[in-house]
């Protein structure tokens, strides 16, 4: 790490980085929070307000509005800045666009001397961390995306309401892209100590494999659903960035299927970021955990890396 004083940059004060940057300081993962935006006056309004509620939290974190050279000694940049998709705006134009955005980030927390973890909560965050990977030229694993962490996480909370047990003790993962492509293998998926299979076939009139497979298009499709009651999700991304800072600073060695480059695992090219479990500790992503997928859901797989890479030779860096 940088220095024994935990710092984080946050790059982008939308509403994704500013759950994030509450949270931060709800939960005190860090000694120093700065906050860059392209808009200032946003930046130091929102750095007030912060500060205003340090005397109700149990944090005496150090907020304040900055600019590119304080990233020279931070542990972690997180990057949640981005534009919006416009009206009638395809998906590849967006990309194009947020990789505009980054070039005029990411260069510069590098020239100033930034040696942490990059951490890409933006959309679409497999492709924009492949972007920010080859933009600062850093070791792989030191360039994370919150991949399909919070996939993850909707999975495994609904799978604790079905099942009727505690969400912390359902171990299943969502897998691959963040996006329309992703899935759950579940083969791999545990409730306790029980595989999620092995359920189904002892309580076949209690466990339903239609009754996954609607879950599952559940945790697909929920971040529509709550673009079309309230407009963006940032609440849950929020706090799914606040956890994997969380698990840098402590030096975990925690499991997020966040994503990561691959190293060759699947018999699949070491160049494509996308969703897996992986180990994270204050070395940024240790260990790619490779699962062991049944054909079907390698194919899964391999559908999710072909969309990623095909998507990001689609773009001008």
């Amino acid at each position: 790490m940088a220095n024994n004083n935990r710092k984080v940059v946050l790059i982008g004060t939308g509403m994704v980085g500013m759950s994030f940057a509450y949270a931060a300081l709800n939960q005190s993962v860090c000694d120093e929070l700065v906050l860059i935006d392209l808009n200032d006056v946003r930046a130091k309004g929102e750095a007030m307000d912060l500060n205003h509620g340090l005397a109700f939290s149990n944090s005496s974190m150090k907020i304040y509005f900055g600019d590119y050279s304080d990233c020279s000694n931070a542990n972690i940049a997180v990057i949640c800045a981005g534009v919006a998709q416009k009206p009638g705006e395809n998906r590849l134009e967006l990309l194009q666009r947020n990789t505009k955005v980054f070039s005029s980030i990411v260069p510069r927390v590098v020239s100033s001397g930034f040696d942490g973890i990059f951490l890409v909560a933006t959309n679409p965050v497999d492709i924009m961390t492949r972007v920010t990977y080859e933009l600062s030229g850093f070791n792989a694993a030191k360039v994370i995306g919150t991949g399909t962490t919070l996939d993850t996480a909707r999975l495994r909370y609904l799978l604790g309401q079905y099942f009727e047990i505690d969400p912390r003790h359902m171990h299943a993962y969502v897998i691959g892209e963040h996006g329309d492509s992703e899935f759950v293998p579940w083969s791999q998926a545990m409730m306790a100590v029980n595989p999620v299979l092995d359920m189904l076939e002892k309580y076949p009139d209690r466990y339903k494999m239609d009754d996954l497979d609607r879950i599952s298009n559940d945790v697909r499709t929920a971040a529509y659903e709550i673009i079309k009651a309230k407009g963006s999700t940032y609440y849950g991304i929020g706090m799914a960035v606040c956890r994997i800072v969380r698990a840098i600073f402590n030096n975990e060695n925690s499991v997020f299927t966040a994503s990561v480059r691959l190293r060759g695992e699947y018999g699949l090219r070491n160049e494509v970021f996308i969703g897996n479990p992986c180990i994270i500790n204050s070395g940024g992503a240790n260990r790619i955990l490779e699962l062991s997928l049944t054909d079907e859901e390698l194919e899964k797989f391999k559908n999710s890396y072909t969309i990623l890479n095909e998507s990001f030779h689609s773009i001008q860096i």
